[in-house]
């Protein structure tokens, strides 16, 4: 009966702990693949605020492919033309395949 009831315990536990490590994974991959900044709001005109964020930009046309890649991953682009990138951490930490940062 002791086992049983151990087993009866440990079962709802163990489940327990399988769907807190499943969330944690789910969120885990979701700050990796750079879902965390997407906003359920609405979308956001990527073309019309890359064109504001690169508005000073020297080589406009790399910033705004640059910027709207990271737009359309993200869905927000931070305000001014340049810096402000704690207001969207996704676009903050998005990097190349070299470890540089991708967006402008």
């Amino acid at each position: 009966m002791a086992s049983s009831s151990k087993t009866f315990i440990s079962l709802p536990l163990l489940l327990l702990l399988l769907l807190l490590c499943s969330v944690d994974a789910r969120l885990e991959f979701e700050s990796h693949m750079g879902g965390s900044g997407r906003s359920l709001l609405g979308t956001i005109d990527c073309n019309a605020e890359c064109a504001r964020r690169c508005s000073l930009a020297s080589r406009k046309k790399i910033c705004l492919r640059a910027c709207g890649t990271c737009c359309y991953r993200c869905g927000c682009v931070p305000p001014g033309t340049y810096g402000n990138k704690e207001v969207c951490p996704c676009y903050a930490r998005m990097t190349t395949h070299g470890g540089a940062l991708k967006c402008p």
